[in-house]
């Protein structure tokens, strides 16, 4: 397949569409609302989230089941739409983007790495990591280029890059996610609950890696409703039956190599919605 002129450039300049006054923002939210509809019945997900996040930053999403993490994340990683309010990825909001920008928008500006893994068991580890260029035009040997340095900065050592996924423990194979998730260099990578099918130990490992990550510039947000996890990032976002509770630094962490601003004082919740029991989306 022939690769068109922006795939060749890595398409880096989105369409403009809505675009917002310049913030320097990554993502800033307004006033997102989410309603499932189940016949007469509307459940609430999220009711009302303003937040902004810079590049550079590393950011915790953390809630229970229910809260509308899950939701939110979403609809961060263009995989759903908000029922109501504005989100602005890059400064341009996506609300009116086709499904065909959408998907570039998801393949190369989002890295997602998921709980599940979501690897293929029968292919190696290298395999997995080229996925993603495969029907981009890319020539073979730069691909495999790109999925080795993936792989490097995900800190899978080469002695592994030629096993098949299903031989691997559980740590490697989050490693490896990781670096299919960096194959694109994406401008953010979103974590779904990453550590929740690992041990403490290959958990705590696994976050050390989003660190060194972040550390290099990379912006990431991670989802979880672990509060141990929640600290590791540079700043924890807590939503609770669809709102934003509170929102600080962990001040445990050196200062970010970009500097991020001050996080938005969140308003209490006035009203609890019944929240909507969050569902795995798989892209």
């Amino acid at each position: 397949m022939k690769a068109s002129a922006d795939e060749t450039t890595r398409e880096r300049d989105m369409p403009t569409v809505n675009e917002a006054p310049s913030s320097g923002h990554m993502i800033e939210c307004r006033d997102l609302t989410k309603v499932y509809l189940s016949g007469d019945q509307e459940t609430h997900a999220l009711c009302g989230v303003s937040l902004t996040i810079d590049p550079g930053e590393y950011v915790a999403i953390m809630g229970p089941s229910g809260s509308g993490k899950s939701t939110l994340m979403h609809i961060l990683g263009a995989l759903d739409n908000p029922t109501s309010g504005e989100y602005y990825f890059e400064g341009q909001e996506i609300s009116e983007f086709s499904d065909d920008e959408l998907a570039d928008m998801r393949r190369l500006r989002i890295g997602f790495v998921f709980q599940q893994f979501n690897l293929l068991p029968r292919a190696t580890v290298l395999r997995n990591v080229v996925l993603p260029l495969v029907y981009s035009g890319i020539p073979r040997g730069e691909r495999e280029e790109k999925a080795e340095a993936a792989l490097r900065k995900a800190g899978l050592e080469e002695s592994h890059w030629t096993h098949l996924s299903n031989q691997l423990s559980g740590g490697q194979i989050q490693r490896v996610a990781i670096a299919r998730a960096l194959i694109n260099d994406p401008a953010l990578i979103l974590a779904d609950e990453p550590t929740g099918n690992l041990d403490t130990k290959t958990g705590d490992i696994i976050l050390e890696t989003f660190n060194e990550l972040n550390d290099k510039g990379h912006t990431i947000v991670l989802i979880t409703h672990e509060s141990a996890v929640a600290e590791r990032a540079r700043r924890t976002i807590r939503i609770m039956d669809g709102l934003i509770v509170s929102d600080q630094r962990n001040g445990h962490h050196r200062a970010a190599a970009v500097a991020a601003p001050a996080p938005v004082d969140a308003a209490a919740p006035a009203e609890t919605a019944a929240a909507a029991g969050e569902t795995e989306v798989v892209s």
